[in-house]
């Protein structure tokens, strides 16, 4: 029996970090460089899709847009209006991955699947929760700005 089970030994995890070190040394900083530009560049032509196929996150970058003065106007603390610029980003982000379940869906099969249907559903309700939260946190913001609480 303990000949068909692969051998483990703790050194081998315990240098883990020796050989990410190596790597990193062995790929060079330009490589690095190289993949960090090429992430950055595929997450702005994904954002760049979203904004041209999904109203949604046009209107919640409008809301971004607008959030950021807001912010500054009814924010009593610097604090407080990055949590309130913040959450409208998190409101984008969870629109994102939203519109990224869609679009496989779709892409999946074009016919009326039920499972699928669920899916689509648990993340429009994640939008939903995100913008409930940023909707308390901008009455939150108001009512502490109006001396409420």
């Amino acid at each position: 029996m303990a000949g068909l089970v692969p051998a483990i030994h703790v050194s081998e995890h315990l240098n883990c970090d020796a050989r990410d070190k190596r790597w990193h040394e062995q790929t060079g900083a330009a490589d690095q460089v190289l993949r960090f530009w090429r992430a950055t560049i595929n997450s702005w032509r994904g954002l760049k899709f979203a904004i041209r196929s999904e109203q949604a996150i046009r209107e919640e970058l409008v809301a971004l847009v607008l959030a950021v003065p807001a912010a500054w106007l009814i924010g009593t603390t610097a604090a407080r209006r990055v949590e309130l610029i913040a959450v409208v980003a998190l409101v984008i982000v969870v629109e994102l991955l939203n519109t990224a379940i869609e679009k496989l869906s779709d892409r999946l099969t074009t016919d009326h699947d039920p499972q699928i249907g669920r899916v689509k559903d648990m993340g429009s309700a994640a939008v939903g929760v995100a913008l409930g939260i940023a909707g308390l946190f901008w009455l939150f913001a108001l009512a502490e700005r109006l001396g409420l609480i």
